[in-house]
Order: structure tokens, then C-alpha cells, then sequence
């Protein structure tokens, strides 16, 4: 009987389970979406395969527990058949997660499926020193948790206020979660605190006159961990306004994992023994911001 090479079906998507010869198969579910037709398929390899269910887990995947050593090459050509595709683990870029984003959400601040897809295909399955996560969240109420990933994208909204159009009714410092707006209704005068501002977009959202104009931009944070060991992302630059600047700034730290990482070490880990001066330095140069 040949060996079977755990190290090339983990690699493939396909985790070994306690029970002998039995695999939990993990899909690659892009920004959290699936077609219709593609659960279909999903709910179909599950009953002929599986034992009838699937697992969703916290990273917006799909996984289909009980899938027999014997069975993965006829299930991986059903499902490619399909158009589904199977996702990968170990040390390498995992599949990117995204919430729905401005096109749905009425909280977004950026688009986040197409985000999603477009770094997918630049980095998903790339291999590196170790597990490389990234998420995107449309914005500060953040809901895929961005500091929580290797490279997390947030989106935000520069406020500018203009006074001319202004009512001073206050609204504007009642929803700022930071208090650095402050408004004078008797003295017709407000006082924005730019450097507290966490780019919410409260004040621009809920101005009624429009007094208020936002710039929405992205909001990067680097080397975030949550297993076992928990590390909040560095927010190393300031708001990006382009969508390039955000890819060269994942080009320019994968660049600089690939070249500083030891194996086994997730980026957070790399950052604190290396120190982020480095990678900082590296991203400003690459992104060209000011």
C-alpha cells in the first residue's frame, strides 16, 4: 500500500480528523461569498461523501468533515467539475475574508468583494514562513476584525468640514465615538481635533445639511495574531486614498516576510524580533503617500 502524504493533502485543503483515513476538506470561499449553485454542489458532496453536514468556520470558510483517503480524488474532480475550488492550509496566504462592504452595507466605506477577489488572485496558496491571513473589514465597526490578521484592511473616512452650509445643531459631536468635535451653538463655532480622529465617518454620515464631506480611503494594520497567541495589527501608515497604494503595501510586506521570517514564525513574531522600523520604512518608500 503506498504511503500516503499527509504533508501534500494538508497542503491541498484536506486535514487530517481523529478517525483513521478520514479528512475535514476545507473550500476556498472568497470574501464569504458562494454562488447558489455552488452550495448546491457543496450539499451534494456532503451527502455522498460526508455524513450529510457541513462546518462553517470563523474565517468565513466552508469545511466538509468525513471525506475518506479513498474518496478525495473523485470528490476534488466533482467539485472541480463544478467550479468549486478547494482551499489550502499551512504556511501560506489563506483564502481573504471580506464583509459585503458599500455595496450593501450602509456602514462601508469601501468596496470590499471585488478588494477580496483582486488579492486573492495575487497571493492566495503563496508560500511563506508561515500561516499569512488577510481580512477586510468596510469599516470602523469592524466586523472581520482586521487587527486581528497578519494584514488587515479597514475602511474609513477622512471628514472635512465646511462651514458654509452649517447649522451647529450638534449631531456632529453627539456621534463622534472620540469627542474631538466640539460644536458652539451660541457662538456659531465648531473645533475638530483632526489628530483624535479614528475616521469613522459618524460626523459625515449623519450631518443633515451636508456640512460635512468625507474622503474614503483604507486603513492598513500589520502583523495581527489570534490563536495561541493574541497580537493586536501596527498601523503603520496613514489613510490610503487608492486601491494601489494598498497593493504595493501587501506586495511590500510579503516581500518583507518572505525575506525576514524564520519558519514557524507568523509575521507579528517577526515584527517584534526584527522590529517594524524596517518594514515601515519599506512601505513608505513602496506607497508614496505623502
Amino acid at each position: 500500500m503506498a504511503e500516503v502524504d499527509y504533508a501534500t493533502l494538508k497542503k491541498g485543503g484536506f486535514m487530517r480528523q481523529v478517525q483513521k483515513d478520514q479528512f475535514s476538506m476545507r473550500l476556498k470561499v472568497i470574501g464569504g461569498q458562494l454562488k447558489s449553485e455552488h452550495l448546491q454542489k457543496i450539499s451534494e458532496i456532503a451527502e455522498k461523501y460526508g455524513k450529510g453536514y457541513i462546518h462553517l468556520t470563523s474565517r468565513q470558510g466552508v469545511e466538509i468533515p468525513f471525506i475518506a483517503l479513498k474518496d478525495i480524488e473523485e470528490v476534488k474532480k466533482e467539485l472541480a467539475a463544478a467550479g468549486v475550488s478547494i482551499g489550502v492550509c499551512g504556511p501560506r496566504v489563506r483564502t481573504v475574508t471580506a464583509c459585503q462592504g458599500s455595496t450593501i452595507c450602509p456602514s462601508g466605506a469601501i468596496e470590499t468583494t471585488d478588494l477580496a477577489e483582486e488579492l486573492d488572485a495575487r497571493y492566495f496558496g503563496r508560500e511563506l514562513p508561515h500561516k499569512f491571513k488577510i481580512g477586510i473589514t468596510g469599516c470602523k465597526n469592524n466586523c472581520l476584525k482586521a487587527e486581528e490578521n497578519d494584514l488587515g484592511i479597514k475602511g474609513g473616512i477622512s471628514p472635512q468640514w465646511n462651514k458654509q452650509g452649517c447649522t451647529y445643531c450638534g449631531v456632529c459631536e453627539a456621534v463622534c465615538p472620540t469627542n474631538v468635535v466640539k460644536v458652539d451653538k451660541n457662538k456659531q463655532d465648531l473645533a475638530f481635533t483632526d489628530s483624535g480622529c479614528v475616521y469613522c465617518g459618524k460626523c459625515v454620515k449623519s450631518c443633515p445639511t451636508g456640512a460635512w464631506e468625507g474622503k474614503n480611503g483604507y486603513f492598513l494594520a500589520f502583523g495581527g495574531m489570534f490563536g495561541n497567541e493574541i497580537k493586536e495589527g501596527l498601523h503603520l501608515l496613514p489613510l490610503l486614498f487608492d486601491k494601489e497604494q494598498v497593493f504595493k503595501a501587501v506586495d511590500t510586506t510579503v516581500q518583507f516576510y518572505q525575506k525576514n521570517g524564520k519558519g514557524g514564525e507568523r509575521l507579528g513574531r517577526t515584527l517584534i524580533r526584527v522590529g517594524t522600523t524596517e518594514l515601515k520604512k519599506e512601505l513608505e518608500t513602496a506607497v508614496q503617500y505623502s
